[in-house]
């Protein structure tokens, strides 16, 4: 699973010329508030990295966004493995983040509504999930359009996010196979 498309947007595996959009995407205060701050370019290389070595271990992972007509590396949406132990896991999210410039033109769930087709149809997934701070309205807006459910039962606290940060408690949503 190399590439997927869909009318605005390639979704593909990462290039070495992603990485300085990429960088300068995760050093932007508005691009990551909801994610913790902003990452140097070291930290954002090993996001690559990782992204790229979860496609090399399973076959999916979170794909660049390339913006068919100019090109441009806008964001990253795709699937992987929970990186972390919780009630609901194992599962594979859906996850997705694109440059503010992109917000707010349907390109995330465009591309979120082609990962979870490829998840369910291709890959044959019975479940995905995602999860975010209640904070982030924008996301967990997409998770409802996208028709992932929520069920306060199942909220947590992430374990990767120090107690007591406004960002710590998180809300999880899912999507069964219809």
């Amino acid at each position: 699973m190399s590439e997927l498309e869909t009318e605005r947007l390639i979704l593909r595996r990462w290039k070495e010329s992603d990485r300085d959009p990429f960088a300068r995407m995760s050093a932007d205060p508005e691009s990551m508030k909801y994610l913790g701050g902003t990452w140097d370019k070291t930290i954002s290389n090993g996001f690559i990295d990782r992204i790229e070595k979860h496609f090399d271990e399973y076959g999916y992972s979170m794909y660049a966004l390339e913006h068919k007509q100019s090109g441009e590396l806008i964001g990253f949406t795709g699937l992987r493995n929970v990186p972390f132990e919780a009630h609901f896991t194992p599962a594979v999210e859906i996850g997705w983040r694109l440059a503010p410039a992109f917000w707010r033109q349907g390109y995330a769930f465009e591309a979120a509504t082609e990962s979870l087709r490829h998840g369910f149809n291709v890959m044959g997934l019975k479940e995905i999930v995602s999860f975010t701070s209640p904070v982030n309205i924008p996301s967990w807006s997409l998770m409802k359009k996208l028709g992932m459910k929520t069920d306060s039962k199942d909220n947590f606290r992430h374990p990767k996010v120090p107690a007591g940060d406004i960002l710590s408690e998180h809300v999880l949503y899912r999507l069964r196979k219809e």
